[in-house]
């Protein structure tokens, strides 16, 4: 394979990301040739790919806790901090200032414990805060890591660095990673969908595909009514749209032909496939009153609390959407600019979003578990950031990257695990400490990838969604006791 045509393959998106790509490119040079089942083809960019070894996981669930839960408050059970609430910072808390930045700079020299009482659930006998008493019933099943750090204190870079690996925008997302490497299990439908109310802040570059070929950047679905707008055709025209499109691909084809190095082009000519492709399709998964009343009861949908229907139907219909083989769908939580965002009164923020989204939270394992889903669908509840156990303001909190809790559920990882932890007062990360780089690689090989293989040549260099090659770790303990 001469070098020219090697490039071309990269430049246009017809690169290696359901193999081993160091491993075949070495084969390709070797043999001269690569074998048609390696390349991406640019007019099916989601057709289905061998992930690298066997997986754990086909399906990922996202749900995005926008605005920074304070995850003491939640899962991460602090007696201390109860035992200190109005209490000065400990001095030798204080001291450890140049490992957390300048949080206490902006909070006052004052702790506060929340107002919510803890208990102990399952088997495991984690703690659970009464703010969760549906999730509480799952804490068997989750894994949480208790000792996430960020690397910003910054809503915008530190949602782009849990989305896309990178604090600044312009890098491709998680999920459109994923659905590069593996393609999607249903043509018909987008592999990478995003249901939200709001976004997170820093908008459409938490889900862009960026240098990546255009059929793997996220699909906004709507939670009401029609999941995309403008599906179905007027009725004049719905007996000749085939030969329609077929009349207008044909003309994209031959403009493609003679720019092959322009990659927007592979893509408009699939989006135009793939929506037809879903007229069908999309519109019965956006159907949620096939579902029974008891299972619309089970999500909220019809509860009057608006949020929490809001939620429960984007929960809902993200396990439809799995069912019908979508790689991977992300729900953000917030109903404004602000979800968990609790500077002002951090009690209201967190009744107000745990009531949104703790009972379709638990409904969707619950119904996942029931349909024989769980066991193959990778379910992540994160945050961008924690958020500080000093008080900020009147009743509030600050953001604080330096130790959270997130959990995992299904998709093979260890079930009722507890790694990490972060100090007495849950200002800190102390133990087994984790980057979003290692939750990454953890989460890709959790789906059969492996990180360092899967990249993307764009302007000379290979980019991944775990940076520099052999620069993460995998999280010991999630999918499987650690070595």
């Amino acid at each position: 394979m001469s070098h020219n045509r090697r490039e071309f393959l990269l430049q246009t998106g017809l690169g290696f990301g359901s193999v081993a790509l160091s491993a075949l490119l070495a084969e390709e040079l070797r043999a001269g040739t690569a074998p048609p089942r390696n390349l991406i083809d640019p007019l099916q960019p989601l057709a289905e790919r061998l992930p690298h070894f066997a997986p754990k996981a086909k399906r990922v669930i996202f749900l995005f806790q926008y605005g920074g839960p304070s995850t003491f408050d939640l899962l991460d059970y602090k007696p201390e901090l109860l035992r200190l609430n109005g209490k000065a910072v400990p001095a030798v808390l204080k001291q450890q200032q140049d490992k957390v930045g300048g949080v206490f700079n902006h909070c006052k020299d004052e702790l506060m414990a929340g107002p919510w009482k803890w208990a102990q659930h399952g088997q495991s006998g984690h703690w659970v805060s009464e703010l969760l008493p549906h999730t509480a019933r799952h804490i068997d099943k989750l894994c949480q890591v208790r000792s996430m750090v960020s690397e910003s204190s910054n809503h915008a870079p530190a949602t782009y660095l849990m989305n896309t690996g990178a604090i600044l925008g312009g890098k491709p997302s998680l999920g459109s990673w994923l659905t590069y490497g593996l393609g999607s299990i249903n043509r018909n439908l987008p592999g990478f969908v995003l249901l939200f109310k709001v976004g997170g802040l820093g908008g459409s570059a938490n889900w862009s595909n960026a240098f990546l070929p255009a059929a793997f950047q996220g699909t906004q679905f709507r939670h009401e009514g029609s999941p995309v707008l403008n599906l179905s055709p007027p009725e004049g025209l719905a007996g000749v749209q085939r030969s329609t499109i077929d009349f207008a691909q044909s003309l994209n084809r031959k403009h493609s032909m003679k720019r092959p190095a322009v990659p927007d082009l592979d893509g408009r000519i699939a989006s135009y496939e793939l929506a037809w492709r879903m007229q069908s399709e999309a519109l019965d998964i956006g159907e949620l009153t096939q579902e029974t009343r008891a299972t619309q009861d089970e999500y909220g949908l019809h509860d009057q609390n608006s949020a929490m229907a809001m939620y429960g139907r984007m929960c809902l219909l993200s396990r439809r959407l799995v069912e019908k083989g979508v790689r991977f769908v992300q729900i953000y939580n917030a109903v404004d600019k602000l979800g968990w965002d609790g500077h002002s009164d951090n009690t209201d923020y967190h009744q107000r979003n745990a009531a949104q989204t703790d009972q379709p939270t638990a409904a969707l394992l619950a119904d996942l578990e029931r349909r024989g889903l769980l066991d193959s669908t990778l379910v992540i509840w994160a945050g961008e950031f924690g958020r500080t156990p000093m008080m900020q303001g009147n009743n509030g909190r600050n953001h604080n990257p330096y130790g959270f809790t997130i959990w995992m559920a299904g998709g093979g990882v260890t079930p009722g695990a507890a790694i990490g932890a972060t100090d007495e007062i849950g200002l800190r990360a102390v133990e087994e400490v984790q980057s979003v780089r290692n939750l990454h690689a953890t989460i890709l090989t959790a789906m059969g990838i492996s990180p360092d293989e899967l990249f993307f040549e764009t302007s000379g260099r290979q980019e991944r969604l775990t940076g520099v090659a052999q620069s993460w770790n995998l999280i010991p303990g999630v999918l499987g006791p650690p070595a």
